[in-house]
């Protein structure tokens, strides 16, 4: 949804009170500008099995194309095991609410980018009616 120059603008803007954090963007193979930062390891997320074995046959392509390059596998807190940028875009492009699962500038972002009058409208509270349980 957003272009490279977006994404990095709005992580630069995320990480600036970070001084131990540098935003970089790269054409190529990822092994090749790790070995170019002098990277001796690469971090990857995983959230579900599905996950790993994508980033299983990743990492030891990486190996085979890099065998000085590890990678280091880590899992998010359970809160955040089911978040996905493709869910996170779909519940904004529905008009859903995304507070909580990206941090509010993103969220702002999102919302400008799905509709430019975003940054006019008021906020406005959506009462949604509760279903009755039906009895057995």
């Amino acid at each position: 949804m957003f272009s490279v120059a977006e994404r990095r603008e709005m992580l630069q803007a995320l990480t600036a009170d970070l001084p131990n954090v540098r935003i970089d963007t790269f054409d190529g193979l990822m092994v090749e500008y790790a070995k170019s930062m002098e990277a001796m390891c690469v971090l990857r997320g995983i959230r579900a099995i599905s996950d790993y074995e994508y980033e299983l046959q990743m990492a030891l392509m990486n190996r085979k194309l890099e065998p000085t390059l590890e990678t280091v596998f880590m899992m998010p807190a359970d809160k955040y095991s089911y978040v996905s940028s493709r869910l996170v875009r779909e519940v904004a492009q529905a008009g859903g609410p995304v507070k909580g699962l990206v941090p509010e500038f993103v969220e702002t972002k999102l919302r400008e980018k799905l509709d430019p009058a975003y940054k006019l409208a008021e906020p406005q509270l959506i009462e949604v009616p509760r279903r009755r349980k039906k009895k057995a």
